[in-house]
């Protein structure tokens, strides 16, 4: 049975799982043994408010030289609970989505009952949805509610500029259109094009990050949005469980913060080995599309999915996004071993079939 998303390891006989993007450096230590910690406070309840993790956030936005303050921070389980809760705050009639794009958006507005359009992206530029910003601009009309766009974008990895995007929420703005700019992969990028800064500038931004792919705890469900417009984040607040966030994820959440080193280590370490893999998949002979991210979009005539999940290895099939057909498949990258694995298994069954 094929997931709509990556990960279906438990209905499937998986040795390597490729079809999630998760940090290949694995769980920093310092995250384990504050997890481990949390065990101890498990006959509590968890702080409602997140008090400790906003703070810790607001800290390092503050490094960063980010006017972003703990009351502009709503903590979620897992950024997908906050996409939900912002549909249904804002409940939108009409909706943008880049194809292809997560499918997660779509779940969620369509939760809401809200009418979704869909913005192509172009093949041809590898699906950079900069090649048709005037195109996008124009579909981005008044009668348009909310646009949801990632950065860099899944499953093709591609990360847009800063520019690019400011001029994309200006629009949105002079429209009254929300924004929400959703940046979960943004950590494994070389190059940092966030818009965190521009949400003095632009209430019209909501910006959505997520602990669990970028430190490896896909498991402990931790997300977080950040905006300036308090009227928005009042409406998504009333639309989230109380105690949605456990002591476990936001003792977690406060040690992942305090790991800028493995921050660091992490763009550097995902750069190369995306090299690596792509360049690998080019020399068997796929269509490989750029990526800035830790995944990389590629083509192939051969029915991949079926024939590595023989192999125990699963990878992401890509036929059900809108925009993309069957043959487009999406990797994870992941170890030194692991990538160089996975391109040997791949050539071999080149070569059988």
């Amino acid at each position: 049975m094929k997931s709509i998303h990556g990960g279906d390891i438990y209905n499937n006989k998986v040795n390597m799982d490729f079809s999630v993007n998760i940090n290949p450096l694995g769980i920093p230590n310092s995250v384990k043994e504050s997890m481990s910690d949390a065990l101890s406070y498990a006959d509590r309840y968890p702080d409602i408010a997140c008090s400790g993790l906003k703070k810790a956030l607001a800290g390092y936005f503050t490094q960063q030289g980010l006017s972003i303050q703990s009351e502009d921070i709503i903590p979620g389980n897992g950024a997908c609970e906050l996409f939900m809760a912002i549909a249904h705050a804002i409940k939108p009639k009409k909706a943008l989505l880049l194809a292809p794009g997560f499918l997660g958006y779509e779940h969620v507005l369509k939760a809401a009952g809200c009418d979704i359009g869909y913005f192509l992206l172009d093949e041809q530029s590898d699906f950079s949805p900069a090649a048709r910003t005037e195109a996008l601009m124009d579909m981005l009309t008044d009668d348009t509610d909310i646009f949801f766009i990632a950065n860099p974008n899944n499953p093709t990895g591609r990360l847009a500029d800063s520019s690019f995007m400011k001029q994309i929420i200006k629009h949105c703005k002079e429209k009254h259109i929300y924004v929400v700019a959703d940046e979960c992969f943004m950590g494994f990028c070389e190059k940092n094009h966030s818009v965190l800064s521009l949400l003095c500038d632009y209430d019209n931004l909501i910006v959505v990050r997520a602990f669990t792919k970028l430190f490896a705890i896909p498991g402990v469900r931790l997300g977080y949005m950040a905006s300036k417009n308090a009227t928005v984040r009042r409406k998504v607040q009333s639309n989230l469980p109380e105690w949605n966030v456990s002591v476990l994820a936001q003792m977690a959440g406060e040690a992942c913060i305090r790991e800028s080193g493995y921050i660091k280590e992490t763009s550097a370490y995902v750069g190369r080995q995306r090299r690596l893999l792509s360049d690998g998949l080019r020399k068997l002979g796929f269509k490989v599309y750029k990526s800035d991210a830790d995944f990389i979009l590629f083509y192939s005539r051969l029915p991949l999915y079926d024939i590595l999940l023989d192999r125990g290895i699963l990878i992401r099939d890509c036929s059900n996004y809108v925009g993309l057909s069957g043959g487009y498949f999406r990797v994870a990258v992941k170890t030194y071993d692991e990538n160089v694995r996975l391109l040997k298994v791949i050539g071999e069954c080149i070569e059988k079939n």
